[in-house]
């Protein structure tokens, strides 16, 4: 099955969407920081055989509006409930990797009467942060930009699945008028780092307590999550499911699409 683009406008800020269509419940699946919607096209190809899926182009990234004024957590999260609402996606399931998970995780604590299930990969409530802006920025810095294929791309991003998954995010731009030709990320590099600012500054715990729908998280076995927050996850909240990927890092939706397939089946069935 392949994907449509939709594209939904709130506040005179274009999100895009790839839709995949499908027969069942709706899920909605954003990415995290720097990434794209395409991240989730080897989950989505799969579990739009049962499900309805829309995966989402987060504000500030791929298709979607290059350069939002607002990055805040608030504006992220009313942009999935955009989503949502104007095709009228009946409690959908929301399915979020890294900032994208943490998205969803606050989505679902402020609307719970939209959300029906939460699916967390590779996020949590987190902690302060002071360190997280600036180092996102470095390491965005190291890009050698712009890169001279996908293929020179993909091996500097990790090579493998990963390194493949983020260069399917670039963008080719032609030389000429002082632009220089190559592949670019289609994202503001200060727009990322903005787009931390308040992760850097405090936990969302309170938020997490306020999650009341099932819940997965999946943690990769080399991954962002540290286990002492994982536990205070179950801790707080001892009916989420939680599991650990083995042989994965914090990409793991990228690594082992097919591994990520199965438990969210399994999770996502369980619910019926």
């Amino acid at each position: 099955m392949a994907w449509s683009e939709r594209v939904v406008v709130r506040d005179g800020v274009r999100r895009v969407c790839r839709d995949w269509g499908g027969p069942g419940q709706p899920l909605v699946l954003p990415h995290g920081l720097a990434g794209h919607a395409g991240e989730w096209d080897g989950p989505a190809r799969r579990l739009s055989s049962r499900y309805r899926v829309v995966a989402v182009d987060q504000r500030g990234h791929g298709a979607s509006e290059r350069h939002p004024r607002d990055v805040s957590r608030a504006a992220c999260v009313a942009d999935v409930v955009a989503v949502v609402e104007q095709p009228a996606l009946r409690r959908p399931a929301l399915v979020g990797q890294s900032l994208g998970g943490h998205t969803a995780m606050l989505t679902a604590a402020a609307h719970p009467g939209l959300v029906r299930a939460l699916v967390l990969i590779e996020a949590g409530p987190g902690g302060p942060n002071p360190d997280g802006p600036v180092d996102i920025g470095g390491w965005l810095d190291s890009w050698p930009t712009p890169f001279p294929s996908r293929e020179a791309a993909a091996a500097f991003l990790g090579g493998g699945r990963v390194g493949a998954g983020w260069a399917a995010g670039l963008e080719e731009r032609a030389g000429g008028k002082g632009g220089e030709g190559g592949w670019w990320p289609r994202f503001d590099r200060d727009v990322m780092v903005r787009s931390l600012a308040e992760n850097a500054r405090r936990s969302f715990w309170h938020e997490w307590e306020q999650v009341v729908c099932p819940t997965l998280a999946v943690l990769a076995q080399s991954g962002f999550i540290p286990a002492r927050e994982a536990d205070e996850m179950l801790r707080q909240r001892p009916e989420t499911v939680s599991l650990s990927i083995p042989g994965t890092g914090h990409y793991l939706h990228l690594e082992q699409p097919e591994t990520l397939h199965t438990a969210l089946s399994v999770f996502l069935e369980g619910l019926a």
